[in-house]
């Protein structure tokens, strides 16, 4: 759980962006470099002590394989990366999903650690620009 600064920068794109209706969920996953190897209260209580998460942080799951989680099949079946890999490859891979859900505005993000919270970010501005209802 150590090298895991990604989870200050979606703390704050869950701030920056909360009052347009964006959310961001947690699912840990220690399928890569036994990066979360903690129960679910050791999780939490790292993200929240380390990073002040607050932001929903849910049970650890599987992303890959026979045993992932339901929703992850479906994110990647939907969404495969630029090479056409439904296979998560890192553990902060991301997924920008529109507030109606459509398949469409789903999309997988996985810039360098060091541009990812800039990067998120800049797309969900523009993504929530794009599917911001008139009034």
């Amino acid at each position: 759980m150590r090298l895991t600064p990604q989870y200050a920068g979606l703390r704050t794109l869950h701030h920056d962006f909360a009052d347009q209706g964006f959310v961001v969920l947690g699912f840990p996953c220690n399928q890569f470099g036994q990066q979360e190897p903690g129960t679910d209260a050791e999780i939490l209580e790292f993200v929240t002590s380390n990073f002040d998460v607050d932001f929903p942080m849910f049970s650890k799951i599987d992303v890959n394989g026979d045993t992932a989680a339901p929703l992850y099949q479906w994110l990647t079946t939907t969404a495969p990366n630029a090479e056409g890999n439904t296979a998560i490859s890192w553990n902060f891979e991301k997924f920008l999903i529109g507030r109606d859900g459509e398949t469409v505005l789903v999309s997988r993000h996985r810039p360098p650690p060091s541009r990812s919270p800039t990067y998120c970010h800049r797309t969900c501005d523009r993504r929530l620009v794009i599917s911001t209802p008139s009034r």
